[in-house]
């Protein structure tokens, strides 16, 4: 996405740093940092990001799958980066390459007050996940900022707040294109992973009591409507938060659909279509 890019920053959100190695991690972000300097971002997540069983498999030539090890993880990664292990440690010699670049900016990323208050602790940037959270964004993103110690990297503190919309030209087309989600949501919590249905396939599927209660609690965190609409939800929720940034996921089953979402959304924001 980097090479066909010019202005545009490209970042991973995120790396679930649980199935990688530091070193690894470092080396593969400077390289992209290398290769396109000032647009690319490094994410951190604490969490393994996916089932215990895919966990076991990314990490099983690593340490204890179930250990929570992401502070020594991190605090090595940033080791490597700053050539600080002491002088009898064995990682002394090891060189992170390229040498020469620095690592991109890190996020934390978080879905409750923990990685916050870590972000603010490092003195890195934040992202809340309030696409999946069930915790109100405020008060993360608050101590966040409250608690914010500026670093080398990142003198003042900058929070990235992800949500999930979906934006058509009515809002009844909205809601329309919304039911593809209300289905996957209740078939993962089946443990059924599959592709996102289509709309007449949400509208023909019979849905239980506990579906549906499944999809209402959903529903609370997904944002949903026209530019008029949506925007009307998320003015007051950044003002609250005072997010830096807003990064938006779109799930619809049309492709053209999703990149109208977007667009729309980018409409509603003053954003000027770019590369």
């Amino acid at each position: 996405m980097a090479a066909h890019t010019t202005r545009i920053r490209v970042g991973a959100g995120g790396i679930m740093l649980p199935n990688h190695t530091p070193l690894r991690v470092v080396e593969i972000f400077r390289t992209l940092e290398a290769l396109h300097p000032g647009r690319i971002d490094l994410g951190l997540g604490r969490a393994p990001g996916t089932d215990p069983v895919t966990s076991y498999a990314l990490r099983r030539r690593q340490d204890d799958p179930n250990a929570d090890d992401f502070l020594e993880r991190f605090q090595e990664l940033l080791l490597f980066e700053q050539r600080g292990f002491p002088e009898s440690h064995p990682f002394r010699k090891v060189n992170a390459m390229p040498a020469d670049v620095p690592l991109p900016p890190i996020f934390l990323l978080g879905s409750s007050g923990y990685s916050a208050q870590l972000a603010a602790h490092v003195g890195a940037g934040f992202s809340f996940a309030h696409h999946f959270s069930d915790f109100d964004p405020v008060g993360p993103m608050t101590t966040y900022r409250e608690q914010f110690k500026p670093s080398e990297q990142r003198p003042v503190p900058h929070a990235i707040l992800a949500l999930h919309v979906v934006c058509a030209d009515t809002n009844a087309e909205a809601e329309r294109l919304a039911t593809s989600i209300d289905l996957n949501f209740a078939l993962r919590r089946q443990g059924r992973y599959q592709p996102i249905p289509s709309p007449e396939e949400a509208a023909a599927h019979s849905y239980s009591p506990t579906d549906r209660a499944l999809i209402g609690q959903n529903r609370a965190r997904l944002v949903v409507g026209d530019k008029t609409k949506v925007m009307a939800h998320l003015e007051p929720l950044l003002v609250a938060t005072k997010a830096d940034e807003v990064m938006i996921t779109t799930m619809i089953y049309d492709h053209e659909a999703r990149k109208h979402s977007y667009a729309l959304m980018a409409e509603a924001f003053g954003i000027s279509p770019s590369r």
